[in-house]
């Protein structure tokens, strides 16, 4: 057990006991950006943090880490690697085991993928609502899972229905045409005859452009802003 806790957990922070929790701290985030006490944004720049923040509060993550929290803080990291994890896991067993044609299965697919999509605009345009995390090496590692999951997710959504200009032979296959069409190459053996299929390409090429260009630019060069709770030191 110890050679576990000290693999997964490693070196503790003497300061491990937030003041307040994931969810209040979001909260307070919201009623913050509404009465700009951190910022002199305005209009559709406002409105667009605003609804960031908020849709925080729609999907797990966030009450994962509060539960783990509760549980104790050592393991709020550790229970966000595993979500993460298991995101990424979930539609690559999907295309495996060809289970497109569960309906059920998809729908979650998709609410778990909106919220990766809107994490990554909320770490851009909405920083000062986390703390600085305690690594940024460990930030950099679960962008590139982040990268993973959407990959592999919009693989699945080009298998439903026959959406490509031949069927795909192998489960890898969708997986290859994502990772052509994330970075735009196109060899063109495959690609979208129908508007799903061409909607779907245009919104990855186009979603990969602002991953790529602004997020990894956002974290290599280091920009920090001032958090709202910034004497949190872990988050």
């Amino acid at each position: 057990m110890g050679f576990f806790r000290k693999l997964l957990i490693g070196q503790v922070s003497p300061i491990v006991i937030p003041k307040i929790s994931p969810i209040r701290k979001r909260i307070l985030n919201i009623i913050s950006i509404w009465n700009n006490d951190h910022q002199s944004d305005n209009g559709i720049e406002k409105i667009f943090r605003l609804f960031l923040s908020i849709t925080q509060l729609l999907f797990p993550g966030i009450y994962i880490k509060t539960f783990a929290n509760k549980v104790n803080p050592v393991y709020k990291d550790l229970a966000m690697d595993f979500y993460i994890l298991i995101k990424v896991t979930f539609p690559f067993l999907i295309l495996y085991n060809h289970w497109q044609k569960h309906q059920i299965l998809i729908y979650i697919l998709v609410y778990l993928l909106m919220e990766t999509v809107l994490y990554i605009p909320t770490l851009i345009f909405a920083s000062d609502l986390f703390s600085r995390p305690r690594s940024y090496k460990r930030s950099m590692l679960l962008l590139f899972f982040n990268y993973l999951e959407i990959i592999i997710a919009f693989g699945v959504l080009y298998t439903l229905g026959n959406n490509m200009n031949k069927p795909f032979e192998h489960w890898f296959d969708p997986i290859y045409f994502s990772v052509v069409s994330s970075n735009s190459i196109g060899f063109g053996d495959y690609y979208p005859i129908t508007t799903y299929g061409k909607v779907l390409v245009t919104l990855q090429a186009m979603f990969f452009l602002s991953f790529v260009v602004l997020f990894l630019n956002f974290f290599t060069t280091k920009v920090k802003s001032k958090g709202y709770f910034e004497e949190d030191k872990l988050d």
